[in-house]
């Protein structure tokens, strides 16, 4: 994947022209259109993990920079801790406002499923701050980011609630709404190469401290048998041990190679098909996102929701899959705790 780009490029252009001469019969509408279905809601349901072990890791990088802050100058860390916490205020308050805005542009007597997913959202993420603060499994970071990302899919589906008297924004083109689809998606895609290569890098880092950790244990071993030995036999058996160090060593050093580079091809191909899988998931979610999940009828176009049934559906229900998720990572823990959840 890193040689002849320019061939690539050409390529891609040469199959992506070509499919404009496809005919929907046979091939798109029974078979690609399922296929994108089918990855779409895949792609969802990864999203959501992506986006909550998002969430977990920037609250432990911020507490692991005040804890560093604190250790160079007393007192050093608080503008981290500072941070995290006008950051939870930020986006706590955003979503209670939000909802608010929900509750009074999308509510109404007819539109009791607006209803009930809003009212769904703020329980839900009363529920996921109440059990996160009686126990240490996460973060007030963590919960402020899942519910901000929860009233965000609240407020996408019910955008695609197809009965206008409660939908105000019927039949506009959702300018933000589409911006902001692509952000999480280009910033899950960012997530998962990042965490791709830094997984990677630990195992260099990893690998390496333990050869040395070996060597300098076998010399050290070395040295002392040389000198327990007696005198007449100092010589002899340091040479002895010395040989036998040296040549442990160089042979750790070619098999380790060896493995190495094995190891590192191994990696490299898992890392690239991994990388590839995910970009073919978002490729069907965005032909989805594009097209109402396959469901535009003429007439309709891609950014109204008279045809957003199904895309409100769909939405909700990757919010309540997400809120699953959170809510399993923060009571796993309590429920199994002979078991590693780190």
């Amino acid at each position: 994947n890193r040689i002849a780009w320019g061939a690539k490029y050409v390529l891609f252009l040469f199959f992506v022209t070509g499919t404009v001469f496809i005919p929907n019969e046979p091939l798109f509408s029974p078979i690609f259109l399922q296929l994108s279905r089918i990855g779409g809601a895949v792609f969802i349901f990864f999203q959501q993990i992506i986006l909550i072990d998002m969430a977990y890791n920037w609250n432990e990088s911020w507490v692991a920079k005040a804890d560093e802050a604190e250790q160079e100058k007393e007192g050093g860390g608080k503008k981290w801790l500072g941070a995290i916490l006008a950051s939870c205020a930020v986006l706590y308050l955003s979503s209670l406002v939000g909802i608010g805005v929900m509750y009074a542009y999308y509510s109404g007597s007819a539109c009791s499923t607006n209803v009930a997913f809003i009212t769904i959202t703020l329980i839900a993420g009363i529920v996921c701050t109440g059990v996160q603060l009686s126990g240490e499994e996460a973060s007030l970071l963590t919960s402020a980011v899942f519910f901000s990302y929860a009233t965000y899919l609240c407020f996408t589906s019910v955008s695609k609630n197809p009965i206008a008297e409660c939908n105000p924004k019927l039949g506009d083109t959702d300018v933000l709404g589409i911006i902001l689809g692509i952000v999480f998606v280009l910033v899950s895609l960012s997530w998962t190469g990042w965490s791709f290569t830094a997984a990677h890098k630990r195992g260099e880092e990893t690998r390496s401290s333990s050869s040395i950790s070996r060597q300098s244990s076998l010399v050290e071993n070395g040295h002392m048998k040389s000198y327990g030995s007696d005198a007449s036999q100092e010589g002899e058996q340091s040479k002895k041990v010395g040989g036998i160090v040296m040549n442990n060593a160089d042979e750790e050093k070619e098999s380790g190679s060896e493995a190495k580079g094995s190891d590192d091809d191994g990696n490299e191909a898992a890392k690239t098909w991994k990388l590839n899988i995910v970009l073919a998931l978002i490729s069907c979610f965005f032909a989805m996102v594009l097209t109402s999940w396959g469901t535009i009828e003429s007439g309709g176009d891609a950014a109204n929701p008279d045809v957003g049934r199904v895309s409100m559906w769909l939405i909700i229900a990757s919010q309540w899959l997400a809120i699953v998720i959170y809510l399993w990572t923060l009571s796993a823990p309590r429920l199994f705790p002979d078991r590693d959840f780190s």
